[in-house]
């Protein structure tokens, strides 16, 4: 009643905010808190101008949908949620703590299809891609906007592929500038299988983004949904290049067929990841030359074992 009767004034809405926050680690509050969801953001739209109300609001909207998550409470966000982060993000285009934030909760919004659908209709993608390209340096917000990106992209709801397009150059340039930090390289690395998947490279790219997987591959093996990922990545770009497939077995800094070797045997326990390498195998050998090489790096005595494994792959 208090923030509806106050919700002109500034410091009403900022104070009742801050009050609220006292809540968020009293289990028996949460809710009562989850109901305040479309106060906070009208709170915050109202007053977009003041970058605290916008930090605290974000940070409270933060905790109540990790709790959600935690406690498998679905929440309604609709439309004005994903409207009141996206007015906070252009309003304060500059200030890194928010923008982080803000970011964290598209990442978590946009595992829903519908707002994922949402947040493309609502023009998010340009938003993303100038985030990322002012602070690359920022891990938390690379991998969130990267974990937003792939959830576009493998969305069935048709996102603009122009847009799609403009975002494989910056995640290719996020997965290089973060490839020792296996988590922000993990959510690139998933963003680029889904732009591959859709189609969203050109022909320039296959070549140097298949170096780039084989880099990732190459540093963060030990990281199955990576791994996962990468494989299907690079099946993806070797269905549809020659060019792609020769640089895999060619890269300056090893073959991907040793590489694909190493990953089975460290997660040959994982039938999933089993069966991505099952996948890309079917790709390359499409390719004359590399099954020559496959034939000289023994590659049928993992394929053998892997057939006496798992049956079925």
């Amino acid at each position: 009643e208090f923030m509806q009767t106050f919700w002109d004034i500034e410091e009403a809405q900022a104070k009742a905010i801050q009050h609220l926050v006292s809540f968020v680690r009293d289990k028996s509050a949460f809710p009562y808190l989850v109901t305040f969801t479309g106060f906070i953001t009208f709170a915050m739209k109202t007053h977009t101008d003041s970058l605290k109300l916008q930090v605290d609001g974000c940070s409270l909207l933060l905790e109540i949908l990790s709790q959600a998550l935690e406690q498998d409470v679905m929440m309604a966000l609709d439309e004005n949620v994903i409207s009141c982060l996206l007015d906070a993000v252009r309003k304060h285009s500059e200030n890194e703590e928010l923008l982080s934030l803000v970011c964290t909760l598209l990442m978590m919004i946009s595992a829903s299809e519908v707002a994922a659908e949402n947040l493309g209709k609502a023009g998010v993608i340009p938003d993303l891609l100038s985030i990322v390209r002012n602070f690359l340096h920022n891990e938390k917000i690379c991998l969130s906007c990267c974990g937003v990106l792939w959830s576009l992209a493998v969305s069935e709801n048709n996102v603009d592929q122009a847009l799609l397009k403009s975002a494989v150059p910056v995640t290719s340039v996020v997965l290089q500038e973060h490839l020792r930090n296996g988590a922000v390289a993990e959510s690139a690395c998933s963003a680029l299988w889904a732009l591959s998947l859709q189609g969203c490279l050109t022909e320039n790219e296959y070549e140097p983004t298949t170096a780039l997987l084989l880099d990732a591959l190459r540093m963060n093996p030990e990281r199955p949904v990576l791994v996962k990922n990468t494989c299907l990545a690079l099946a993806s770009l070797l269905r549809l290049s020659e060019i792609a497939a020769l640089r895999f077995i060619t890269d300056s800094k090893g073959s991907g067929i040793n590489l694909i070797k190493d990953a089975y045997h460290l997660h040959f326990d994982d039938p999933e990841v089993v069966e991505n390498i099952c996948v890309l195998t079917n790709e390359m050998v499409q390719y004359d030359e590399v099954v020559l090489d496959m034939v000289s790096q023994k590659m049928e005595e993992l394929l053998f074992e892997i057939k006496n494994c798992f049956p079925s792959s």
